[in-house]
Order: C-alpha cells, then sequence, then structure tokens
C-alpha cells in the first residue's frame, strides 16, 4: 500500500472505490480514500455483490469505539473481510473470535506468559535469529530488505513456540498465503478460495502434528502453554488450541515484518535515519511512530449486536462494520500533521495493535523484536539506498511492502562480531 499524503478530499468519487479489492490495496491509494472519507463520509456503506455490505468506519475515535465496545459490537461473526456474510469456525474458541467474559479468561494465562518480564527470557536467542536475518545486508550489495523482514516473525514467534527452524520458511510461506491469498506471488493455480484453503489446512495439519509431538514432551514455550490451559476449569480442546496456534503465528506474520518497511522506506535518504539512531531514547517512540505509520494491520471488522448509531448512520442489528486502522492512525482530529514521520510526537494513541479487549495479547514480543531489530540496524549500517522497484502486498487485510531492494553502507565501527559475517 502507497503511505502517500493526499490533500484533495474531493478527487475521489468514494461511492465507486471497493475496499474489499486487493489489488486497491497493492497497486492503487487507499490513504486518498480514507482521507476523502474522513472529510466526507466517515462512516461509509459499501455494497459487496447484491447480498452483502459493511460499514467502513475510518476516524480514531470511531474505529476505537468499536473495537473496544463489544456490548454492541461482536468478534465472534468474523474479524476480517474475506469471512463477510459467513460464520467463523474459531468463534468461541479462538481468542481472536471470542468475546469477554470467555475471551477474558482464554487471554489471561497467555497474557501472563507474555509480559514483558517474561518476554525478555527470549531476548538472546532472538537476539541471534534477527542477525541471521540481517546477514545478506553484511556484502553491501543490493538485497531484497522486505523479504529478508518477512523472515523476521519466525525469529521471534518460532522461538517462543519452539518450532523447528526447518519449517519456518514454509510457514512464513503458508501465512503469507493466509493474509494474501489474492497475491500472484502467493496464490496457487486453483484461485484465490483455494489458497487460502491449503494455507488454512496445511498449518492446521502442521500444529496437529506439533500438538502430537508437544503432549509427549512439555516443554517452556506457548504451545505447551496452550496445551496446559484451561478455561473454565477445563482444558482447551484440540480444536481451538489449534486455533490458537493460529492466530499467534498470523499475528506475528501480519505485525513485524511490514513496520521495518514503511519506516525504513520512508526514512531513508532523509535526515532522520541519523536524527533517530543519534538519540537511542527516541527508540521506543520512534517504533510507536513507525508502528502508527506502517499500520500493518489494516483492517478488523465487527458485527452489531443491536441497532445503533455512528455519526449520525444508522447501523443496524447485524450489519458489519469494518474499522480501517491505517485510516484511523492517520486522523487529522487524533495526530498532529498525521502525514509526516515524527520520532517525537506527543500523544500517540495509535491503535496498530487494536483496542481494548483485543488489544494484540502479543504486542510485548513485536515490540521486543522490533526494538532488537533496530538496536541492531542503528549499530551496524550507516545508511541504506534504493536499489530497485518496490512493490506492495495484495491484501486488504495487511498493508506492507513484499520488495524493497536496498543497498546497506555499513558503519565505519561495525560491531566484530558483524565485520566478520561481512567478510
Amino acid at each position: 500500500m502507497r503511505l502517500s499524503h493526499p490533500t484533495n478530499a474531493d478527487s475521489i468519487n468514494i461511492d465507486a472505490v471497493d475496499l474489499t479489492d486487493s489489488v486497491l490495496h497493492g497497486e492503487g491509494d487507499p490513504h486518498a480514500i480514507w482521507f476523502a472519507m474522513r472529510q466526507r463520509d466517515p462512516v461509509h456503506w459499501q455494497d459487496v455483490g447484491d447480498t452483502l455490505g459493511f460499514w467502513s468506519v475510518t476516524k480514531f475515535d470511531d474505529a476505537s469505539l468499536v473495537l473496544r465496545d463489544h456490548v454492541h459490537f461482536t468478534s465472534q461473526r468474523g474479524t476480517m473481510l474475506f469471512l463477510l456474510g459467513k460464520e467463523d469456525p474459531a468463534r468461541g474458541r479462538q481468542m481472536a473470535a471470542t468475546d469477554p467474559p470467555r475471551h477474558d479468561r482464554m487471554r489471561e494465562p497467555m497474557q501472563r506468559a507474555l509480559t514483558n518480564k517474561q518476554v525478555e527470557r527470549y531476548r538472546d536467542a532472538v537476539t541471534a535469529e534477527i542477525r541471521r536475518v540481517l546477514e545478506p545486508a553484511l556484502t553491501q550489495e543490493p538485497f531484497d530488505f522486505a523479504e529478508a523482514m518477512m523472515a523476521l516473525p519466525m525469529a521471534s514467534a518460532g522461538t517462543m513456540m519452539a518450532l523447528p527452524r526447518a519449517d519456518w520458511p514454509r510457514l512464513t510461506r503458508l501465512t503469507s498465503m493466509s493474509i494474501a491469498p489474492d497475491d500472484p506471488e502467493f496464490t496457487e493455480p486453483a484461485g484465490p478460495k483455494a489458497t487460502l484453503e491449503i494455507a488454512h489446512r496445511e498449518l492446521f495439519a502442521y500444529f496437529h502434528d506439533i500438538l502430537k509431538e508437544r503432549r509427549a514432551k512439555l516443554g517452556d514455550d506457548l504451545i505447551s502453554l496452550l496445551l496446559e490451559m484451561e478455561v473454565d476449569g477445563r482444558r482447551l480442546e484440540t480444536g481451538a488450541i489449534l486455533s490458537n496456534c493460529y492466530s499467534l503465528i498470523l499475528g506475528a506474520n501480519v505485525t513485524t515484518p511490514y513496520v521495518p518497511t514503511g519506516a525504513i522506506g520512508e526514512i531513508m535518504g532523509t535526515p532522520l535515519w541519523d536524527d533517530w539512531r543519534s538519540h537511542p531514547e527516541l527508540l521506543g517512540p520512534g517504533l510507536d511512530e513507525a508502528l502508527r505509520w506502517a499500520s500493518p494491520a489494516n483492517h478488523f471488522m465487527r458485527y452489531a449486536l443491536a441497532d445503533t448509531e455512528l455519526r449520525g448512520k444508522q447501523i443496524r442489528a447485524g450489519d458489519a462494520v469494518v474499522a480501517w486502522l491505517g485510516s484511523a492512525n492517520r486522523d487529522e482530529e487524533a495526530f498532529a500533521d498525521p502525514f509526516r514521520f515524527d520520532i517525537r510526537r506527543k500523544r500517540n494513541r495509535h491503535i496498530a495493535f487494536g483496542s481494548g479487549a483485543h488489544y494484540c495479547v502479543g504486542h510485548t514480543v513485536a515490540r521486543m523484536t522490533l526494538r532488537i531489530l533496530f538496536t541492531e540496524m542503528f549499530a551496524t549500517f550507516d545508511e541504506f539506498s534504493p536499489a530497485g522497484e518496490v512493490s506492495h502486498l495484495h491484501s486488504n487485510f495487511v498493508a506492507g511492502i513484499k520488495h524493497m531492494p536496498l543497498v546497506a553502507k555499513l558503519r565505519a565501527a561495525t560491531p566484530a562480531r558483524l565485520a566478520a559475517t561481512a567478510r
């Protein structure tokens, strides 16, 4: 998705656009559409075919409300547009597809396992994997930064779920098929629908085999935690564990790869790289700005449980409501100068991780992974420069760059551990 700076809200016919179209998100400019919607119709109805449709919510406060208010908006009928008009088979079993209070009881053990203190135990292992991911850049020859970042989620999620490293490339491919079944690089010959079915079938079969092995030998990992978790006094059934394994790995692959590519794409060749690198105290605020800027989880869907009103629009019980996170995080009423990448931004209340009860349970893992990545890059590379054409993921669910050829220039004082690799 282009991270454009639109200024003309009247140039878009918002009634003619189709925000479900993955090509629009890969090759078009949704930010121009969202800008027009925020200015002219922030709660906008879109028909999908003859019988379906949804409300697009594009303002920050409205999107936050829809995501937080589980009394009026449910997660149990599907949270992504590909499920529009269908029943979610994971409802009540997967945290993302379960409403409070059951959701809270499912989430609590996982949240305990993913506190900052618990996640820090994996820092050394994740750091080693991230250095492995960055190795291609050390040659100072053109390399595909976005493709390298696709391996980033498995450096953390794969480590914390104790999944064999040999399986990581396959899992990365299958999750990419899940989030972008329409993308030409991931679509199977039988088409997008079959691609999604194949990805789900293979991922669930993979984790089914992993569960058999893990039951025989529990460990100190997230899958073992799911196996031992009790909700309402009962262990989770196999289907629920599989759904949550899928959700964990999908969540990791949705968030972490596309934040660094979005940030580097914006700041390389500008003074921002040196400014950020030379102020270590701004690492955290800068990463929050990178999360706001990239907003990799493009949307979350809810269904209205009762008739309600939003900005004067009458939303009927059963209507689908889609909160566009990339739009909410560019709302001029919530963020000063929202189309500027500002590592010193004050009151950065972005909702890149969602909002309310379903706030991403793995946000601590994502933040640790990104902190390690940028710390390593700041210590190792003097600058990045473009080395080829950038291409974007064809997906209405994930906003991101899938190819970004770059050349990295090493710092004069490259850490010895990396300089040896470069030679």
